[in-house]
């Protein structure tokens, strides 16, 4: 299983330029992360520094009980060796083989015999999908290749972290999709912590467990991807669905005064090229594709996340809550509602979780709808000509509707009901 990788106060910067300052965040072990974030905001120089390439002026970088920016240098070198990288060029040795460029780390690692590298560099070499490519140099391969053949080079050590340096980059939609897989199917197999950072919006709300964003030097969130992706934040919003109109310019930041003559703009009629679509929302998760085995990390994220479910935006917690099968509902103690406006929709019943899910849970179910009032006889009209009988049972006194017995007051796991309205 990967490990938690734990960030705390963590500040960079190049002389007066600073980066980033003051991000804390928690990756938990063998669950994908994705972090966002415009162009310019360090994403590059945050995994970097997570691996010790380049040094912080302050915070604190937690793997296995080492903080990475205090330790020895022998220690960091150790602790590099539970990391695999994939940079974003895939920075393969131009003059060397494929075979070669993937066998580099374990030649200059470890002492393995040549026949256990070639059959670690072929099983690798199998996984990311380049049997039959082992001779072929860098510049005769395309670039979707290049980036397997880097992922390949990352995984020979058996790491426990991955960080990807976006990965997707310079592949077209259809490559994209199918790294983006790969990355599914390697962490359902070797269950390691994964890192990505990306622009691609398709990759965010598809592939990770958890999502967060960089802008102007700062950590904008970071948490369960069904908080980002239902965030009413101005940036959020404007970065997920690519427009103009918002905090983010061309040079990153945006005074108001431009934000306000944008708006001004649009308002008047004029259109400023951004789909009118809005793409915020949840969508399935990608999967691992069949006949591999099922990702251990989704089954440690669901009983983390419902630990925390009660401090979780209300949008979230309705998204997470529908998208658990009815027997995790059950197991949890939680409900989503039955479809709505005959459109198949859901809806969250009850007012919304404020109590931690722990333990086991007295499950209370939802309130049963009343029964239609039946119609006292002085209230029924009959028309004029009108073959139209009250039928049986509309008719008498009107009948009390049963009731769901009330949860014991002394009940230790007592549970809040969960709010009305639409999915998310």
């Amino acid at each position: 299983m990967g490990v938690e990788v734990v960030v705390e106060d963590l500040s960079k910067s190049f002389g007066r330029q600073s980066i980033w300052k003051d991000v804390s965040l928690t990756l938990p072990p063998g669950e994908v992360s994705v972090m966002l974030g415009p162009s310019g905001t360090g994403k590059s120089v945050f995994l970097k520094t997570l691996v010790g390439l380049l040094k912080p002026e302050r915070g604190r970088i937690v793997i296995n009980g080492t903080d990475l920016v205090r330790c020895s240098e022998h220690k960091l070198y150790e602790i590099r060796k539970l990391f695999g990288v994939l940079f974003q060029d895939g920075a393969l040795f131009g003059s060397m083989n494929l075979f070669d460029n993937v066998a580099f780390p374990l030649r200059e690692h470890t002492r393995r015999s040549e026949a256990e590298i070639r059959r670690i560099v072929l099983e690798k070499m199998e996984m990311v999908g380049l049997v039959g490519a082992e001779r072929k140099l860098p510049g005769e391969i395309s670039g979707g290749m290049r980036k397997r053949a880097g992922l390949a080079r990352a995984l020979v050590l058996d790491p426990e972290i991955i960080l990807c340096d976006e990965p997707d980059s310079g592949l077209d939609p259809v490559r994209t999709a199918y790294l983006s897989q790969l990355l599914i199917d390697l962490n359902a197999q070797i269950d390691a912590t994964i890192l990505i950072v990306t622009h691609n919006i398709t990759v965010a709300r598809t592939v990770p467990d958890n999502l967060g964003m960089l802008f102007r030097r700062e950590l904008v969130m970071f948490g369960p991807r069904e908080v980002l992706l239902t965030s009413e934040e101005p940036v959020v919003e404007q970065f997920l669905n690519g427009r103009r109109i918002g905090p983010i310019g061309m040079s990153e930041e945006k005074d108001e005064a431009t934000m306000a003559a944008e708006i001004a703009h649009r308002d008047a009629g004029h259109s400023d090229g951004s789909p009118d679509e809005d793409i915020r929302g949840i969508v399935p998760q990608l999967e691992p594709t069949p006949g591999l085995p099922e990702r251990m990390g989704v089954r440690r994220r669901k009983d983390r996340v419902m630990r925390i479910l009660h401090t979780l935006p209300p949008q979230a917690q309705r998204g997470i809550i529908e998208s658990l099968t009815r027997d995790e509902q059950v197991r949890y103690g939680v409900f989503a509602g039955a479809g709505v406006g005959g459109q198949g929709a859901t809806a969250v019943t009850g007012t919304l979780v404020q109590e931690p899910v722990t333990g086991p849970i007295s499950v209370v179910p939802p309130q049963p709808s009343p029964r239609p009032r039946p119609v006292p006889q002085q209230e029924v009209v009959r028309l004029p000509d009108s073959e139209w009988q009250p039928q049986a049972g509309q008719l008498g006194e009107p009948e009390q509707a049963e009731q769901p017995e009330p949860p014991s007051a002394g009940s230790r796991h007592r549970r809040r009901w969960l709010g009305r309205g639409g999915g998310a």
